[in-house]
């Protein structure tokens, strides 16, 4: 039976590892959590004469360098001077040296939102008229690259680390306390630990290049470091160093001193353990809180306490579904885990799922804002994909609690002999053990006269035979300590053997690996989760960009936002239209493109054609010329007469992949 279990577990884990770099694959840069909703002048706009500054506004406060905004000319050359410093609020603006030329300008950010995560873009604005630029901003993405995904990687150890470090504690505390001497549990603990333990420190490292240059170089650049110590970030790893250190001492006495009490002294030290993790355990928790979404947006001082609380519920299911995990595995067999620990661990698991659906509802609200988010948003489809596999988590752990069911009644229904053949077999050896120390005895009992009359041979003998005698008894020892080990050896393999076939064990052990194997994929998607801009930050970020727009139409302009899906690789996005003034005769026109969190790229090929329906005029073609990272611009655009024009934009992302969308508007 163990023979076959074991080719399934490593099978089924090589399939959670690469689900897993699935996920991760396909995550792709980190999303911001701060977006762009105004900027001064806007986004492609043509002015008379030049700004003195450059203003962005976010939805968000954001952290500021020296280098944060920046503003290039058509040659690539800054034309900013001073550091950026805050307007008002949300608002942030740089400077510009005087007497600029006319041309395109080039306006790039890098920032790092209030819940900790970099946020950078750039676009172009002209002054008197469009020119070519030398500027190229493909590059102007945030925590991208070999850092990026270092920092990624160490935010999933982290969380891992904590889950099953709290988890497997709480499982031996809280579920099964003769655990605390099982090996097994106490190496899954330790690792726990030292992978959190790790991680930290890393993200510490990696944080100053993550948020600035990307460049694996400035790694361990102690200037970096120096400023990373003193945000809000740096102080809550700092801080959760510092705990992990308590938690250190935790573990030491729960699997020392702890363990090795007798059962009516573990009761108080039981109590001032579990008062003690909680402790910590909470204010690991609150190291994340504190420096992430719950820190920032709607309603701060709740959100906290509340992620504090799901964060340890998750630990509670997850760590301690793990700690099972390797319980049913890999307890010696004369300490298996029972069915009483089982049951506790299912009502633990039940609260916890609880806490996590009471808690996860306040998050989604607070997070989406609409339910049209849930499918409009990457957070919000992300998101459907963690419910579903919670439901599927739940669904895999009630048939758990069905074996774990069948399991207690089985040791209560059957008498010692049957529940527990191992004991009953080692009765039965202690039995024939007991025979054979019996039969020597009886031999030298009915040879007791022939011993007393021999008795003066013997004492003359045993002169010379006592130094070969003490020889044979030393061989004799050795051969009986050998003997003892290899039975020892036999019996544990038989015990072994017996819990393994065991049919309501059995099917125990495979559900709890499935709900392992689910808990895996369920931690990386939040893991994405907590890197993607929440969906009521998108949604009021585009919001405020269709307030802009219409304001410029207001004021003549025409500004057209089409989606566009090609089926290929990079193949969605948003394209806009900007025609100014949208009269009859010449008009200026500028075609952007976007991914769908905003962030320009470039494509091989935009064209633009303008058909008159109701006069049959049309349609007019027009290829734009290239400007910058997505964005395209045509001067002198004719619109010969006034009517409802259809706008249509012909969008090809790759020599294969292409797609046309468009849009009526009335112009003139």
């Amino acid at each position: 039976m163990t023979q076959t279990i074991a080719p399934r577990v490593r099978t089924l884990v090589l399939l959670l590892l690469a689900a897993t770099g699935l996920l991760f694959a396909g995550a792709g840069p980190v999303s911001a959590h701060a977006a762009v909703t105004g900027s001064a002048p806007q986004q492609g706009a043509v002015v008379d004469k030049a700004p003195t500054q450059v203003s962005l506004t976010f939805s968000e406060k954001v952290a500021l360098s020296g280098d944060s905004l920046r503003v290039l000319d058509p040659k690539g050359k800054r034309v900013d001077r001073g550091d950026p410093a805050n307007l008002t609020g949300t608002t942030y603006a740089v400077k510009l040296h005087g007497g600029l030329p006319d041309g395109t300008y080039t306006v790039t950010y890098q920032v790092v939102s209030e819940d900790s995560h970099p946020v950078a873009g750039a676009y172009t604005f002209s002054i008197g008229a469009p020119s070519q630029t030398t500027v190229s901003v493909s590059g102007q993405t945030a925590g991208g690259g070999v850092v990026g995904t270092l920092y990624g990687f160490g935010r999933y150890v982290s969380y891992a680390g904590f889950i099953v470090m709290v988890g497997g504690a709480a499982f031996v505390l809280a579920c099964w306390q003769r655990g605390a001497g099982v090996r097994a549990l106490q190496r899954l603990t330790v690792a726990g630990w030292l992978a959190l333990t790790a991680a930290t420190l890393g993200l510490l490292l990696l944080r100053g290049s993550y948020t600035g240059s990307g460049k694996v170089g400035d790694v361990f650049d102690l200037d970096l470091l120096g400023q990373v110590l003193q945000t809000k970030t740096g102080a809550a790893l700092v801080s959760r160093l510092l705990l992990l250190a308590a938690a250190a001492l935790f573990i030491a006495v729960l699997f020392g001193a702890y363990e090795k009490r007798e059962d009516e002294e573990k009761r108080d030290l039981t109590f001032g353990l579990a008062v003690g993790g909680v402790v910590v355990s909470a204010g690991l928790a609150a190291s994340w809180a504190m420096s992430e979404h719950a820190s920032t947006g709607l309603q701060a001082g709740i959100a906290m306490p509340v992620d504090i609380i799901h964060l340890l519920a998750v630990a509670g299911w997850l760590g301690g579904l793990a700690a099972l995990l390797v319980a049913l595995y890999r307890a010696p067999a004369d300490t298996p885990v029972d069915a009483l620990a089982v049951r506790r661990f299912s009502r633990l698991a039940f609260g916890s799922v609880l806490a996590l659906v009471a808690t996860g509802i306040y998050q989604s609200w607070r997070q989406l804002g609409s339910w049209t988010a849930f499918t409009d948003t990457r957070y919000g489809q992300l998101l459907l994909v963690k419910i579903g596999l919670v439901a599927v988590l739940v669904g895999i752990a009630w048939v758990s609690r069905r074996w774990t069911g069948r399991l207690a009644e089985a040791v209560v229904v059957k008498p010692r002999e049957e529940s527990d053949p191992v004991a009953a077999a080692d009765a039965d050896a202690d039995t024939e053990a007991d025979a054979d120390e019996k039969e020597p005895a009886r031999a030298g009992a009915s040879g007791s006269g022939s011993g007393s009359a021999s008795a003066g041979k013997g004492a003359a003998a045993s002169g010379k035979k006592g130094a070969a005698g003490s020889d044979k008894a030393d061989g004799e020892s050795e051969r009986a300590a050998q003997l003892a080990r290899q039975q020892a050896a036999i019996d544990t393999a038989r015990r072994k053997e017996r819990r393994d076939a065991d049919p309501n064990r059995f099917g125990l052990r495979r559900s709890v690996l499935a709900e392992a194997g689910v808990a895996v994929v369920l931690l990386a998607v939040t893991t994405m989760l907590t890197s993607t801009e929440p969906g009521r930050t998108e949604e009021e970020a585009k919001a405020a960009t269709s307030a802009s727009a219409a304001d410029a139409s207001s004021a003549g302009a025409l500004t057209l936002d089409m989606s566009f899906d090609t089926g290929g690789e990079d193949g969605k996005g948003v394209v806009r239209v900007d025609l100014d003034p949208a009269r009859v005769g010449g008009n200026e026109m500028h075609v952007y493109v976007q991914r769908p969190n905003g962030r320009a790229f470039d494509i091989p090929e935009v064209k633009v054609a303008f058909t008159l329906e109701s006069q049959d005029i049309g349609p007019l073609p027009v290829v734009p010329d290239h400007i910058t990272t997505g964005h395209w611009s045509a001067s002198g655009v004719q619109i010969p007469m006034a009517g409802e024009w259809k706008v249509s934009v012909t969008v090809r992302t790759s020599d294969i992949d292409q797609t046309t969308v468009s849009k009526n508007a009335q112009i003139g």
